[in-house]
């Protein structure tokens, strides 16, 4: 399912100023302007649609099925600024994930949640404002066996997408992207090369110019009538 890998060095880190031009961009943005890369499953959604978004260095949890020891874990492995990125394998329907955990997190400076399973205390997660993108919601708890084996600092596959620590992740409404590290750079300067050309398009709509002419779209030929 994943292959262990080292937890990367913190001196390989993600700029602090290039997490935060990311998290301006957002999470298509980013996407679009990294090669249609790192679009995380459709499945994995925001928790609530005001939550903040979220952009940091992937922090890569594996947990075996119904077992969220390996996250409690994470919590004190993960350095301040890191978004948790947390593998399930086939245990999506439980609650891996509350608000004893986002207290937690928060404490600690860790900037969201990412899963591939479910959370639970929906309500007082959202009323704590810490970012959580999950496949939704369950009531079902999980165990907490130190027998059972999972890993901090692997290289996950979340949908077709591998994640490896240190991987940017960005997160807002409309999804999750994660982006290897070492083509960050690169694609938030692209990025904002693509909201500075877009900013000129939106200019010339209100002006009256139609999407058709501006992208080179072919009109309708009335094909078909």
């Amino acid at each position: 399912m994943s292959d262990p890998l080292q937890a990367a060095d913190p001196s390989d880190r993600l700029p602090a100023d290039l997490v935060e031009r990311a998290a301006r961009l957002g999470a298509s943005t980013v996407h679009e302007a990294a090669g249609r890369i790192g679009a995380l499953p459709s499945s994995i959604g925001a928790l609530y649609r005001e939550q903040p978004s979220v952009a940091g260095p992937a922090a890569t949890v594996l947990c075996p099925d119904g077992d969220n020891l390996w996250l409690h874990r994470a919590i004190y492995a993960a350095a301040p600024g890191e978004v948790l990125v947390v593998e399930v394998g086939a245990g999506e329907d439980f609650g891996y994930w509350g608000e004893v955990m986002a207290t937690a997190a928060q404490a600690r400076g860790i900037a969201g949640l990412v899963i591939s399973g479910c959370v639970r205390d929906a309500v007082q997660v959202q009323q704590l404002g810490f970012p959580v993108f999950s496949t939704g919601t369950c009531i079902r708890g999980t165990v907490k066996d130190p027998l059972r084996p999972g890993a901090i600092g692997g290289r996950l596959r979340l949908g077709d997408v591998l994640v490896s620590p240190g991987d940017l992740v960005v997160g807002d409404a409309d999804g999750v992207v994660v982006v290897p590290a070492g083509q960050a750079e690169a694609a938030v300067a692209a990025g904002e090369a693509r909201e500075r050309k877009e900013a000129g398009l939106m200019a010339q709509l209100r002006a009256g110019a139609t999407t058709l002419e501006l992208l080179g779209l072919p009109g309708d030929t009335g094909a078909g009538r």
